[in-house]
């Protein structure tokens, strides 16, 4: 017998096996794992942060 973790998926909530045979992990099911992927794409989730085009702006003054 063969233990693994159970968690819910980050998209829809239902059950999600976190094992090697779970090729979508953490999402449960390929379906989930796009529209999630979708998602990023379309810039609905972001990471807060500075952006880097002030770091691009600030090496080419530098290289001039």
């Amino acid at each position: 017998m063969t233990n693994f973790k159970v968690i819910d998926c980050p998209a829809c909530g239902n059950p999600a096996k976190w094992s090697e045979d779970n090729k979508s992990r953490p999402f449960c099911c390929e379906r989930c794992k796009l529209i999630d992927f979708g998602d990023w794409a379309n810039e609905n989730h972001l990471i807060e942060g500075e952006t880097i085009n002030r770091y691009l702006d600030e090496e080419s003054e530098d290289i001039q």
